[in-house]
């Protein structure tokens, strides 16, 4: 199975880190977002990956081609315009790059990829979202369904602490709860390449026009994710996630 994986918006909320580079290459531990993203697939036994670039795509892929360099040790011979690769914990990925166009939507990007997609379900989600998603369980309960279409929906927490009062005195004081109960898209989808036939061009917007028609069919399933999910739209997000990584058990990281 594949995984398509959106990296080329322009991540105007957070430009701070985002003017040189995509948003899916804010780095979290030294380590881009994407990375971040493709490990937890990778330890669910995906390793064969569509990237959709856009804006500043070059970025990523130097990253790729570099990605050796990145990962390893070396030794470069300038006599004879020569490297030699010593050791590398580079991953056994296949990484397809397309450039899916600077103002394309995020159906149209994914419109686009689907001729290197083939024609069996594959994953699709955002490259900015990291979560402890159970994604061989996730694809299990796809085929279950028989649907086109499975989004995981999460319970974001909220942003501030919540107090529980009754008349001029706080019963319970929660820091950071979730939300209002609702369940949000927070991407990890399975899909079937007939999603296509749902997405008319580069102006179409996934969240949109798709998800909607696919759910007013019965097409759509959603997965409910009660665990660890978080999305990177600020600066404070990012700081976060760093927090967590350098806590030593970042939620996410479900790999050795």
């Amino acid at each position: 199975m594949k995984a398509v994986i959106l990296a080329g918006g322009l991540g105007t909320r957070i430009s701070e880190e985002t003017e040189s580079k995509p948003k899916p290459m804010i780095e979290i531990g030294a380590k881009p977002l994407l990375w971040h993203v493709m490990k937890i697939y990778s330890a669910h036994g995906i390793d064969e990956f569509v990237v959709c670039l856009g804006y500043r795509g070059y970025v990523i892929k130097e990253y790729f081609a570099n990605y050796y360099l990145h990962m390893g040790d070396v030794t470069f011979d300038m006599k004879d315009n020569r490297m030699e690769v010593h050791q590398s914990g580079a991953e056994p990925w296949k990484v397809t790059l397309i450039d899916t166009g600077a103002e394309t939507m995020t159906g149209g990007r994914l419109k686009r990829v689907l001729p290197y997609v083939g024609d069996e379900d594959f994953c699709f989600t955002y490259g900015d979202g990291v979560a402890d998603v159970d994604l061989s369980a996730l694809v299990a309960f796809h085929r279950e369904q028989g649907r086109l279409a499975t989004v995981t929906a999460v319970q974001p927490s909220g942003r501030f602490g919540a107090l529980d009062i009754d008349g001029d005195l706080i019963n319970r004081y929660e820091e950071k709860p979730k939300g209002d109960g609702g369940w949000i898209n927070g991407g990890f989808f399975v899909l079937s390449p007939e999603v296509a036939r749902y997405i008319d061009g580069d102006d179409t917007v996934w969240e949109q026009q798709p998800l909607m028609r696919l759910a007013q069919e019965g097409q759509l399933a959603a997965y409910r994710h009660s665990g660890f999910w978080h999305a990177v739209d600020t600066v404070r997000d990012k700081r976060h996630l760093q927090e967590l990584w350098e806590g030593g058990s970042p939620p996410w990281k479900r790999w050795e």
